[in-house]
């Protein structure tokens, strides 16, 4: 996809990932699609272990995918979740996010029908840590 890739298309891609999600304990599948500064789109999915909690959630698999594909900054991220309507990443998650992202980076908020809201990283974690005063 590039860089014109549309908030329909990022959860249409975050829906296909969140159906190769492995959560056969929690029975809760995450979805995750993000497009990256370099204009690639990105996906992740929750991946369980019988060691609960030691599995991970679809954010960082996505953020990992953009790293290893040479992407370096979110621009836009879409998140679907089977069970609950307008899931958002979790705390430990909006900080993970929050280091590859800008306080104006975009936050679609999917259901089964698309993208019924959109939020920024300001306002999911508005006291994140500055990753620019840190370096």
């Amino acid at each position: 996809m590039s860089d014109e890739t549309s908030p329909r298309e990022l959860f249409e891609s975050a829906r296909k990932a969140m159906a190769r999600a492995h959560a056969p304990y929690s029975k809760f599948p995450v979805g995750v699609a993000l497009r990256a500064d370099d204009g690639n789109v990105y996906l992740g999915a929750n991946v369980e272990n019988l060691s609960f909690p030691q599995g991970w959630c679809a954010e960082p698999t996505a953020i990992g995918a953009m790293v290893m594909g040479g992407g370096r900054k979110i621009v836009e991220l879409a998140v679907i979740a089977e069970k609950l309507a307008l899931c958002s990443p979790c705390g430990g998650c909006r900080q993970k996010i929050a280091e590859f992202a800008s306080a104006d980076t975009r936050v679609y908020l999917c259901d089964d029908a698309g993208v019924q809201k959109t939020v920024t990283m300001a306002e999911l974690l508005p006291y994140a840590f500055d990753t620019d005063v840190i370096g």
